[in-house]
Order: structure tokens, then C-alpha cells, then sequence
């Protein structure tokens, strides 16, 4: 039988496996929380595409989005991530 914290660290890599969601969460670390505007500049996709990436980094726990008028602001939560970014990044 597998061990859950194993598990759960496998879901945790899988979700970040993926070059646009991996930008997402670095510039929520380096840059605080951001809407989905913001946060186009990363990777140029468009509006819809960043939104289906949040919704599965947000299934995982990394994010959450708090709504604010017409926006939703997300920011990262997960700091088993923010090990994962500083491991890779450094600072």
C-alpha cells in the first residue's frame, strides 16, 4: 500500500508539471497575489486558458482566489509549493 504523504506529493509535482502552471505559481511567489489579467503576461495565453490552469492548481490546494468586486484574486497557499519553487528557483 502506498504511503498518503507520498501520494499526495505525487499530486502536488503533477500539478506543477506543466510549464504554464508553473509560471502561474512562480509569480504568485515572487509577486504576491494577481488576477487572471495579471498574470497573462507570463505566458500570453488567453484569459480562458489561464482560468483552466488555476482551476486545476486551486483543486490542489496550491491556490485560492478570494473575489473582489468583478475580479477574483488568487494567491498561493501551499507551502509544500513554495519549498518546491525555492528548490528550483532559488530565493
Amino acid at each position: 500500500m502506498q504511503d498518503p504523504k507520498l501520494e499526495t506529493q505525487a499530486e502536488l509535482l503533477r500539478a506543477l508539471a506543466h510549464p504554464t502552471r508553473l509560471c502561474i505559481v512562480k509569480g504568485l511567489m515572487e509577486n504576491g497575489p494577481r488576477n487572471v489579467s495579471q498574470m497573462q503576461s507570463c505566458s500570453g495565453l488567453p484569459q480562458p486558458s489561464i482560468s483552466q490552469h488555476l482551476s486545476r492548481l486551486r483543486a490542489a490546494g496550491i491556490v485560492e482566489g478570494e473575489r473582489r468586486g468583478l475580479e477574483v484574486v488568487y494567491r498561493l497557499v501551499s507551502e509544500d509549493t513554495k519549498r518546491v519553487l525555492t528548490a528550483l528557483f532559488g530565493n
